[in-house]
This record gives C-alpha cells, structure tokens and sequence, in this order.
C-alpha cells in the first residue's frame, strides 16, 4: 500500500513537469465533465485505447475496476480492450518499455491517471483541440496550449490537418531589418511609423483552422470525441468520486434529519427541568 502511495506521487511529479508543466496564454474553452454519463466514459475508453494507450498507461488503475464501473462486461472488456491476454484484474499498463520510448521520443511518455487532477479537465481538454502544423517541430506540429510539446498529434486521423489563421507581419530578422532602415535613410524614404506599422509588427495568430477533408470527424464529432476522452481521464484520477459525492447528499440529509431529532428531544429534556428561582433582591423597588 506504501509503495502504490509513493508510486501515484511519483507519477504526479513526472505527469506535472515533463507533460502539463507549461503555463499558457490561450484562452480555454470551457469543459465540464459529466461522471454520470457511463456512454460517454465507454466511448472515451474505446478512444483512450485506440489513440493514447499505445504510449501513454494508466497503470494505477485496474481493468476490473474500469469495467464495473463503468457497465461494462468481463467479456468484452477481455475481448476489446485486454488484447494482450492480462488477467482482468491486472494493471492499466501498456507494453511499450522505457528504453524504447527514450529512443523513439527522446523521454518515456507519462502515465495519465492522474493527470486531470495534475491540470485540470479543462486544460487538458484544450491542450487536445489545439495541435496545429509547425515544420520546426521535430513532430511537424506544435500545440497552442502547451508550446513546443514533444509529442506528436495523436488524435489527427480524427481532427485533420490544422493551421494557424495569422494576422499581421511577421518581424524581420534583427540583421536584415538594420538593412532596411539603413537603405531607406539612405534613399531618403524611411518613416518610423511606416515602419512599425509594417515590418515591425510582430505575427499574430490567434485561430487555428482545420482543412476540410484532412480528418474523419467533423469539428462538433472531434470535441465530442475530445470530451469523452477527458471524461474518461477524469474518472481515471478519481474513481470513486460520483459514488463519494451521491453518498454525500444522503448523509447531508441524514445530517438534518438527526439534528431535528436532536433539537426536539431537547426541548423534551428543558421541560421537566425547572427554572432557578428569583433572587429577593430582584424583587425590591428601585430607588430613584
């Protein structure tokens, strides 16, 4: 039990500086899970599986666990989603070994079971909606929620292809733009407020665009995808919180039932206690 504790602190470290650790100025979307939804978490499950489990595990939580809760039968949890031949009560884990995912991705990917609880659902639920083409990358894209991630799109057979939407111009190498200015001092044509307003402006790209075709799901079936999958992330890091939090609400109204009690059973006891008698002096006329 001490090492399973010492294990998910661990993982939360590694979860919140190698994958989440990045501050971001997007402005999110809102995202609110829905743990009562059992067919969204079944279908963020199948996702998870299909696109995320190759390399990322959730190797503290259990398939038994996973299917009891969320409705599924033994069978075809073996059948579809334990497709290594595990016993069903064993560990989320994937194949993939540490050695390997150094090589091929420069660092192991972190296990996600509790990384909604590291950031929250909402982020992680953008930092999913908003990978875009970046040839600099050493994947070819880059992320707007999480800059310069080292991972590559997982989820691009299903959103397709996207691009930023820049406004603006892009600022000129320091070099090249002490070029122009001198140039256009020589030739008499230099003007700083053309200048700002031209190649000093720096490049502005506040929407991403997805190119129509490139993906399998249209942009309301991909965050309805996005949202199934960090539903099911949520769940993950919390598997007993919609259970705890239906409970809750019985023993609130336990709580006020047995305090009525109280109250009235109180008021039983004062009745047959009598009240102190006045003292003499209460009784005597004030002076004035």
């Amino acid at each position: 039990m001490k090492s399973t504790f010492v294990g998910m602190v661990i993982i939360t470290l590694i979860c919140g500086v190698s994958l989440f650790g990045a501050e971001t100025d997007w402005e999110l979307e809102p995202m609110k899970p829905d743990l009562k939804d059992q067919d969204s978490l079944q279908r963020g499950l199948a996702l998870y599986r299909d696109f995320c489990f190759g390399c990322h595990s959730l190797q503290y939580q259990r398939y038994e666990k996973t299917a009891d809760d969320l409705g599924i039968p033994h069978d075809l949890m073996e059948e579809y989603v334990l497709v290594t031949g595990e016993p069903i009560g064993s560990y989320m884990s994937n194949s993939m070994s540490m050695e390997d995912a150094k090589k091929w991705f420069g660092a192991a990917p972190p296990d996600l079971t509790m990384v909604t609880r590291v950031r929250s659902p909402k982020w992680v639920y953008n930092f999913l909606q908003t990978f875009y083409i970046d040839e600099s990358r050493p994947f070819g894209v880059n992320n707007k929620v999480f800059p310069n991630v080292a991972m590559p799109h997982a989820l691009l057979p299903l959103q397709g292809v996207a691009i930023e939407e820049c406004f603006g111009y892009q600022s000129l190498d320091v070099l090249l733009r002490d070029e122009v200015i001198e140039a256009a001092i020589r030739e008499g044509t230099y003007e700083p407020e053309e200048y700002d307003q031209g190649f000093g402006r720096e490049l502005n790209c506040p929407e991403l665009k997805v190119i129509a075709g490139t993906g399998s799901m249209s942009e309301e079936e991909f965050e309805q995808a996005t949202f199934d999958i960090v539903n099911f992330l949520h769940y993950m890091g919390d598997p007993s919180r919609q259970a705890r939090m239906d409970l809750g609400k019985y023993v609130i109204g336990f709580l006020i039932v047995l305090l009525i009690f109280a109250y009235l059973l109180r008021r039983e006891y004062w009745k047959d206690i009598p009240k102190p008698a006045r003292s003499p002096a209460e009784h005597m006329p004030t002076e004035h």
